[in-house]
Formats: structure tokens, sequence, C-alpha cells
């Protein structure tokens, strides 16, 4: 049984989140395969879907949006996660003369009408600012924010890619909590774990996703042998492959780390689960995280 995060009263995230961020990418890209990628992850436990406005230049909400047209009954059994506020030369914002961040009320609103009607839904469970802007409002944006959890268009609201003082700051002029924060984490990405990111969140109890958990498939592509020989031996030991320990790397982290995994391989996605089913004590991650590292810790 997939184990959930409690990230408001009334809202819950599966522990492994399934990124849609490659879903116009597929060579089969039609509903019926998408919806099949979906149903497979539904087997598993895995019912969090992550999104972003930008994703597939513009075009993977819509693609989600002709899942949930043919197959409406989905919508209910899976949260759907979506960002916001980078705008890019391309799709919809083909005119723009540089790309940007807009975290204004108004493009957030808009951004946010976008999603709800290319998806096909009449509610988002979780909204992310994507980038940390470094022209942000903070009250403008933290107002919006607010607006769109009291219509109920959004039940909760998070980060993406923030700091510690980028949340501190938008969270100074806002009533509703940011419950997460998706930052880049894996054996490749380690730097949350000493400077002061992961702290930060635990210390709020604040459970992040993990973006990029197998270093966007350059973890495979490492030159550090002694790392990928011992991933190899732990996957061969569990009957996994070398993908599902370093996920389980992540899951094992006590501040309830929610790796983000994207693949269009079908039968990549029936197995994403196999993390959970591996066992990963202290001495284990640090010998990993030493590998990673390629030095032993002080």
């Amino acid at each position: 049984m997939m184990t959930r995060i409690s990230l408001t009263d009334d809202l819950d995230l599966s522990r492994i989140v399934y990124g849609l961020w490659r879903l116009t990418e597929d060579p089969d890209h039609s509903s019926a395969h998408a919806q099949a990628k979906i149903e497979a992850c539904l087997e598993q436990g895995i019912t969090t879907l992550d999104q972003a406005d930008i994703y597939g230049a513009y075009g993977c909400e819509a693609a989600l949006g002709e899942v949930l047209r043919d197959a409406a009954h989905l919508r209910d059994q899976v949260e759907i996660v979506t960002k916001c506020g980078i705008v890019a030369p391309m799709g919809r914002y083909e005119h723009a003369h540089v790309k940007h961040y807009d975290t204004s009320a108004a493009h957030i609103r808009q951004s946010v009408d976008a999603s709800l009607r290319l998806m096909r839904t009449d509610r988002i469970d979780l909204l992310l600012i994507h980038r940390p802007d470094p022209f942000m409002n903070a009250e403008e944006t933290g107002a919006a924010l607010d607006a769109l959890v009291r219509s109920g268009d959004v039940r909760a609201v998070g980060v993406s890619n923030f700091r510690p003082h980028d949340m501190e700051l938008l969270s100074a002029f806002m009533s509703e909590p940011l419950v997460t924060n998706q930052i880049e984490l894996s054996l490749m990405a380690r730097d949350p774990f000493t400077h002061g990111d992961l702290a930060y969140l635990q210390q709020r109890s604040i459970a992040p996703m993990a973006w990029s958990p197998l270093g966007g498939g350059a973890l495979f592509g490492t030159d550090n042998s002694a790392l990928l020989g011992r991933l190899g031996e732990l996957a061969a030991a569990s009957d996994t492959d070398m993908a599902a320990i370093a996920v389980a790397w992540l899951l094992a982290h006590p501040a309830r780390i929610m790796p983000v995994l994207g693949t269009n391989r079908l039968s990549r996605i029936q197995t994403i689960s196999d993390a959970t089913k591996v066992e990963m004590d202290r001495e284990r991650w640090f010998e990993l995280y030493t590998l990673a590292r390629g030095e032993e810790v002080a």
C-alpha cells in the first residue's frame, strides 16, 4: 500500500508522484495511451499527478484534459498539482519578448483559469509558484494565492525552487500556508541536505517534493563507477533496478520527501512503486551519500 503525505486537513498526496512534463514527447501521445499511464499509476497507489502550465511548450495540461474528457471518472481518483509563473516565448506566449517570471495577481488568475479550462477540471488540488520571482510584489502575490484558495478553485498552494528566504517573504503576506516546496533533490543534487533548505522545511513540518530524483537520467550516465556499481549490487539484492534504489534513498529521509518521477515507458511506470519495497537504513543511506560525494563525511 502506497503511503500518503498529509499537506492540509483535507489534502494528502501519494508518497510518489507521477510527473507529466514529458507527456507530449511520447511518440504515442494519444489520449488512450496517456490514460493507460495514469491507470498504471493508480494500480500502485500513485494518485498524484504533477503538471505545470509551461510543460510541453504549454501543451501538457491540454493533453491531460483530453484524458479527463474521455475518462472523466479518473478526476476524482487523482490529485492534480500544477504550476504557474514562467512566461516563455512559445505556445500561448509566443509573442513575449523575453523569457521572464510573472507572479502578478492578474497573471496568476489568468494562468489558473487557463489550467482549469485546459485540464477540464473544476479545481486544482495544489498550485505552485514555479520559480522565485526577483520582481515579485509579495503582498500582491500572497493575496492572489489566498483568494484562489478561498474561491475553491485551488485547494492548497505552495512553491517550487524557492529558498527559505523566498518562502519567508511570501508567507509573511499570506493567511494560507505554503504546504510544500518542490526542489531538485537526488544523489546528484545533494546541496539541500546540508545548505539549510531541508532543515527549514523540516522545522516547519513542510513535506518537500523532489523533482528530477534521478538527476534527469544523468545519474546513470555518471562516470562515478563506484556509485553505479553499488546501486547495481543493491538493485540485484532487492530484485529491483538502480532507479528504485536511488528513489528509496530519498524516501528513507525523515523530511518526508515526495519524489516526482516522469517516464513515458509504460513498463517503467508499472514498476515505479518498487522503490517503496527497498530497505534503506542509516548506514546504507550514508554509504550511497558517500559514494555520490566521492569522499566520506568529515
